[in-house]
């Protein structure tokens, strides 16, 4: 186990990408196996004790951000295995919490298998992944994490190791669960009963549905429940080949028409990833890359997997799609090599260091936003932040996954009357969002920075269940604090 408390070296466990600046903490634990992190949470009520679980920084929403006690970091908890195959199409490996997803991949396709979630952040832990239910732009077809994990190995907050295995612990006909532990002795806890929202990414609060099992409670629950140190993440074979496309459109209305048409699709044909840049984000993406049209409404990014048989046939039905929408397909942009394909990844990832370059010419932070709506009322999710902002006269853009109508809208405020004008619309957003049946975070999480508005989602009751859920795993409150749930929901229960 090391330890580390000189202020030198723990200042960078008070950092990840949310810009959250008011971290400290008494000092880092660094445990090398699971048994030692289990040691720390067994005698953590006697030594009265709190634990923040650190990542590797690339969250959004300060969640790893300790507010006082300690941290406890992942990053000796990394080994990776080998695929095994387990049965034709399939193969399950074998991760420790602190491996890095840019690792997890490679290794998988290095033996020919395919690892599907892709956050943008490579360098993020598969146990943050898992305990963020991560997703991505390959989760138009794929799913988010949850679907990708068979198994768990979980360390609880008094100090149990429990592995949980998919199908293995349903919950009861009331919402109920029940555990006999070595420690802890027997836990019963009771799922949450609020409405998920009909959205196919979602990523706020605890997940709840009838008959669910256990391990998924755990999957997104943010570490407040426990500490994954293990898990089996299911594989599938490695896609032959790849169509990748940015396509870009003269109209609006063609544009929308084209991604609403790919979201029927099913089976091979359903793109992999299906993504949006409105005209402001296109702008800044043109001071890297000059040859991007100029005069265009926005484009979508696409990902098709295919084969070396199929591959003319489907880029003729996508030409003919193209088409069909009045996309521009002499602008529009075709890879189908690695190399090729490196490079628009390239174009696409240079969209946050070129807003950052922006921002690093003002004094103020971006306001962004994380939420999705069902399919369906999509165009007026987008409609209400574009009128929004050029009714206020924001500089933003809008850019992200929409094929599962979610977008991110990114206010870049140019003084801070407008930083706090934004965070005032940003508000009223949340109000829409859920009216349209939407959700609060659709992939990046609560954390420190989203618990005020969860209140919004769930109402009163909702959190208290929430809150009853997490002190009957962790009833000296040990793990996480400020995490997802309200401080004063774990502190008055009556609130």
């Amino acid at each position: 186990m090391i330890h580390k408390e000189d202020p030198a070296s723990i200042q960078s466990y008070l950092e990840d990408t949310s810009n959250l600046t008011t971290g400290r903490t008494e000092g880092v634990f660094i445990p090398e196996t699971p048994e030692e992190l289990a040691g720390l949470l067994r005698e953590a009520a006697a030594l009265k004790r709190r634990y923040t679980l650190s990542g590797n920084g690339t969250g959004t929403t300060g969640a790893r951000i300790p507010m006082g006690g300690h941290v406890i970091s992942m990053e000796r908890l990394k080994a990776v295995g080998e695929p095994r195959q387990t049965a034709p199409g399939h193969a399950l490996m074998r991760v420790q919490g602190g491996a890095m997803l840019e690792e997890v991949q490679k290794r998988a396709e290095a033996a020919g298998w395919f690892y599907p979630p892709d956050p943008t952040e490579k360098l993020c832990f598969i146990g943050s992944t898992i305990s963020n239910n991560s997703s991505g732009a390959r989760s138009f077809r794929y799913g988010p994490t949850r679907e990708h994990v068979e198994s768990i190995t979980i360390v609880l907050p008094q100090g149990d190791i429990l592995e949980l295995r998919r199908g293995e612990h349903p919950a009861g006909p009331d919402g109920t669960f029940r555990l006999e532990l070595p420690l802890a002795g027997t836990l019963e806890f009771r799922l949450p009963r609020y409405r998920m929202p009909e959205t196919t990414k979602h990523n706020a609060g605890y997940y709840s549905r009838e008959g669910m099992d256990l391990l998924d409670l755990f999957i997104g629950s943010e570490g407040t429940l426990g500490a994954i140190v293990e898990a089996e993440l299911r594989l599938i074979p490695l896609p032959e080949r790849i169509i990748s496309a940015i396509i870009y459109f003269p109209e609006e209305e063609g544009l929308l028409g084209f991604t609403e048409a790919l979201r029927k699709k099913e089976g091979r044909a359903r793109p992999r990833a299906l993504e949006y840049f409105d005209p402001n984000a296109l702008a800044f993406l043109r001071r890297r890359h000059p040859d991007t049209p100029e005069g265009t409404k926005g484009a979508i990014f696409l990902e098709l997997e295919t084969t070396a048989g199929d591959e003319d046939g489907d880029l003729e039905r996508l030409f003919a799609l193209i088409e069909e929408h009045g996309g521009l397909e002499e602008d529009s942009w075709i890879a189908l090599d690695r190399e090729e394909q490196d490079r628009m990844r390239e174009f696409r990832h240079s969209l946050p260091l070129q807003v950052n370059e922006w921002l690093r010419t003002q004094k103020e932070s971006k306001v962004s936003t994380d939420m999705a709506v069902p399919p369906a009322r999509f165009r007026e999710l987008l409609e209400t932040y574009r009128s929004a902002c050029e009714r206020l006269g924001f500089v933003y853009i809008i850019f992200g996954h929409i094929g599962d109508a979610h977008v991110h809208l990114n206010i870049l405020p140019r003084n801070h009357e407008e930083f706090v004008a934004a965070k005032e619309l940003y508000l009223e957003f949340i109000g829409k969002v859920l009216e349209l049946g939407g959700t609060l975070s659709a992939e990046h999480g609560i954390g420190k920075l989203k618990s005020p508005y969860l209140e919004a989602m769930y109402g009163r009751e909702g959190l208290r269940e929430m809150a009853a859920l997490k002190r009957a795993l962790d009833p000296a409150l040990v793990l996480n604090i400020g995490n997802m749930i309200p401080a004063e929901y774990l502190e008055n229960q009556q609130r």
